[in-house]
């Protein structure tokens, strides 16, 4: 009777799985694809614990307790701003939890194991290894402990493609003679290595295709952990996230205009060491008073939101400048960048939590033949995703980029703390056109004294 209930539950939580991508795909159904997705989960969780080879509660109680110690306050006190740090955190400790698993797989069962349980296990823990260190150069870079450029070497590519095929090869061996045991702990430090060779030459601006990429290393390495296990919840989850982390990042590829084989190598991300020379122009900048006056008047405005923003914490006066607009009959809407910020969906996700209305944001493709017809183009802490360079200026890092029209709006304000140029390492040309106002400051406070300046004018 246990074992029918755990067969039953593992496939009511793989279709809860299987429901929540589905309904996270829409922000209008994201709550509920979270809900069905922790039921599932937690339907998982309970199953598993009623597995025949259980041997010891205690300690998976205890490791239980010290886990929750943990992952509360991370979820309870962690400012949005930082949810692509914890992202990476997220996937460095899953991935850690099936190398390790698969390590004690194999020296509890050398050679017992069979040629394909080998090859599973392989699999594994190389990928379950790199993505543990490669997750956490990606929290370095993002937390800044770390340099945000790219760092490379003369010969980086071959050096890394040769540190991952020597892991490779040695697992290939074992599959034929897994009781080498001696050689399993160097495939384990070559794929350590290669998860530190991978992200190192990759920028911080192409973090959202890391985090996305990432993502899906972890849930293949869950999904050989699967079979390793004889598991087939875990190879329903583990392929469900490593094929929605793989789509994601094709989806982040294109929108950055990247090569998708470069990311697999960690190549991409170099051309950001090349910066193009500064030169002195001049800029026209306004004052809030004048920025207001300007806004109230505007018929539509388009606020165009950047990591800028995500910095300043600026998302709920942002929705402060929406609601002063929107009471003036002012048409607001947001155009969202798919690569804006550090994570994929990091602008959605803030203007969520400041509740901006789901119908107010556009995506990029949407929103980018509708230039033309604003009056406004508000930027607020955005630069790459707008620099019109990334059109015909074939030297530039960023040249053949998707970015959004801002600079076809009638007027373009933009909020920022100075000159200095984006993750590429490249001037914004849009900051010197004619129609551009520049509105020096952080985002949090600037947005705020437009919303004094407004509510001023109202009365």
């Amino acid at each position: 009777m246990k074992l029918y209930f755990v067969q039953f539950a593992y496939l009511a939580a793989a279709a809860s799985f299987i429901m929540a991508l589905r309904w996270l795909s829409h922000p209008t159904t994201a709550r509920r694809g979270v809900r069905i997705g922790e039921f599932g989960m937690a339907l998982a969780v309970v199953a598993t614990l009623l597995h025949k080879d259980i041997i010891s509660y205690e300690w998976i109680f205890i490791a239980f307790f010290l886990g929750s110690a943990i992952g509360i306050p991370l979820a309870v006190w962690m400012p949005m701003t930082h949810v692509p740090q914890r992202t990476a955190l997220s996937h460095a400790f899953g991935a850690l939890a099936a190398s390790l698993v698969g390590t004690a797989e194999y020296y509890l069962h050398t050679g017992e194991l069979s040629a394909f349980t080998m090859g599973a296990l392989g699999i594994e823990v190389i990928l379950g290894y790199l993505t543990f260190t490669g997750s956490l150069m990606a929290f370095g870079k993002l937390q800044e402990l770390l340099p945000g450029r790219p760092i490379v070497f003369k010969g980086q590519n071959f050096f890394n493609l040769s540190v991952l095929a020597l892991a490779v090869g040695l697992t290939i061996y074992l599959i034929f003679n897994p009781g080498q045991t001696e050689l399993f702990p160097i495939i384990v430090v070559l794929s350590l290595i290669f998860g530190v060779l991978l992200i190192i030459p990759i920028g911080g601006a192409d973090m959202p295709t890391v985090i996305a990429l990432l993502n899906s290393y972890a849930g293949l390495s869950a999904a050989a952990m699967g079979f390793v296990l004889d598991n087939k919840l875990l190879i329903v989850a583990g392929a469900l996230d490593g094929a929605s982390g793989f789509m994601l990042s094709v989806i982040m590829c294109k929108a950055m205009n990247r090569s998708f084989t470069n990311v697999l190598f960690g190549g991409f991300g170099q051309v950001q060491a090349v910066a193009g020379e500064v030169e002195q122009r001049t800029v026209r900048s306004a004052s809030p008073a004048e920025a207001a006056s300007l806004l109230e008047t505007a018929s539509s405005v388009f606020i165009v939101p950047g990591y800028g923003m995500a910095v300043a914490q600026a998302q709920h006066k942002v929705r402060e400048l929406y609601d002063a607009l929107t009471k003036r009959g002012v048409d607001v809407r947001f155009a969202i960048h798919p690569v804006a910020g550090r994570m994929p969906g990091h602008m959605n996700v803030l203007l969520a939590e400041a509740d901006i209305p789901y119908d107010r944001l556009s995506e990029m493709d949407d929103i980018n033949p509708e230039f033309p017809q604003a009056d406004v183009a508000l930027i607020i802490g955005a630069n790459d995703v707008t620099n019109p360079a990334a059109r015909y200026d074939k030297n530039s890092p960023i040249h053949g980029m998707p970015i959004l029209d801002t600079d076809k709006a009638r007027t373009v304000m933009v909020i920022k703390r100075g000159m200095a140029s984006g993750f590429a390492g490249v001037e914004n040309e849009l900051f010197y056109m004619d129609k551009t106002m520049m509105l020096f400051g952080d985002a949090k406070a600037f947005t705020a004294d437009l919303v004094k300046e407004l509510a001023a004018n109202h009365d």
